[in-house]
């Protein structure tokens, strides 16, 4: 090892420490314990459908893509919703107040047209402050404060939209959200693309996903964010998959695209699924032993000319992309940060 990489490692190591020795100061040290056991659950092939979409879009636009859940058998047995089991297939939670959508018609030019005034405030802490934020998810979020659900992605798959949204919180509190990188071929993790179809359209691409978001009292999304992956696809073989303690991690696979290796399985691919811990929506949940986020660019996203987000630049100024270490391949995600 030579110095400069010593330097790093010693830097990170001693960062990590400080993060652990501070939270525990704060009290964290009551957190409840993560008793998940994050065993690999091992599917091949497509789900079987049972809901058409979550969402039609009323007007007609030219990215519309339905969003279909399904079910697959992993080889254990377990039972499994693709791509996830969500708050807007239960019919919970606030819809999210449109920042721009196509499909509710709403679709403010630039900053100066965008207003907040009129976004329901959703009460966490009768006490606390108002804090407002912005956000785009790329496909789908639920967002939770201290463990109640604020706002649900009214529009899980596409067109892209953007979300604005309040809340009422006393620090320190606990942001944490479930995303969702939507896939048309459920249980394999690949879409069509580009839509509409056409002769040069791939039918079995692997999308990406990317969160990034902005809050009123300074808070954005970057890599001090804590996020982990619990759906992993395309794969041509579950091996691919490498797990070192809490990390599943696929690192001969590429990370974004264009470098991102697209299998050749077709609806013989493999996918890894892990359990989704309980009450990962509360603060006092355990995410200590988390990865923390990874940052990504506009570019790695392939978000240059998604008006949903580049008319509004001073909303997200300062904000990162964020996701696991795989933009390509990790299809559910949770994130979670908490503000002090």
């Amino acid at each position: 090892m030579n110095l400069k990489c010593l330097v790093v490692n010693l830097t990170l190591l001693c960062s990590g420490a400080l993060s652990l020795q501070s939270a525990l100061a704060a009290g964290d040290s009551q957190l409840d314990p993560d008793n998940t056991i994050y065993k690999r659950m091992v599917t091949q092939g497509p789900a079987t459908p049972f809901i058409e979409t979550l969402y039609k879009c009323p007007v007609t636009v030219g990215n519309h893509r339905l969003s279909s859940v399904g079910k697959i058998t992993a080889t254990d047995g377990t039972v499994i919703i693709v791509p996830a089991e969500t708050a807007l297939q239960k019919g919970l939670g606030p819809r999210s107040v449109d920042l721009y959508s196509e499909c509710a018609q709403i679709t403010p030019k630039n900053t100066s047209e965008v207003s907040a005034k009129d976004a329901p405030i959703v009460v966490v802490d009768p006490d606390g402050e108002v804090i407002t934020g912005y956000i785009v998810a790329d496909n789908y979020y639920e967002m939770w404060v201290n463990g109640k659900l604020v706002s649900v992605d009214n529009t899980p798959y596409t067109p892209f939209n953007s979300a604005i949204v309040k809340f009422k919180v006393k620090r320190p509190y606990t942001m944490a959200f479930l995303l969702v990188d939507w896939d048309e071929h459920l249980g394999l993790g690949m879409e069509q693309f580009p839509v509409p179809v056409t002769d040069k359209t791939s039918q079995w691409y692997p999308g990406d996903g990317g969160l990034i978001a902005k809050f009123s009292d300074g808070t954005v999304t970057d890599s001090s964010w804590k996020a982990q992956t619990f759906y992993i696809a395309p794969l041509n073989d579950p091996s691919e998959v490498i797990e070192k303690g809490n990390v599943h991690d696929t690192p001969l696979k590429g990370r974004v695209h264009p470098f991102a290796k697209k299998p050749d399985c077709k609806d013989q691919c493999f996918a890894i699924h892990y359990p989704i811990p309980a009450n990962w929506q509360t603060r006092r949940f355990n995410d200590l032993n988390w990865p923390r986020a990874w940052e990504y660019t506009d570019e790695d996203i392939g978000v240059n000319s998604l008006p949903a987000y580049t008319r509004y630049p001073e909303l997200f100024s300062g904000a990162r992309w964020i996701w696991t270490q795989n933009l390509v391949l990790d299809n559910v995600v949770i994130v979670r940060k908490t503000v002090r």
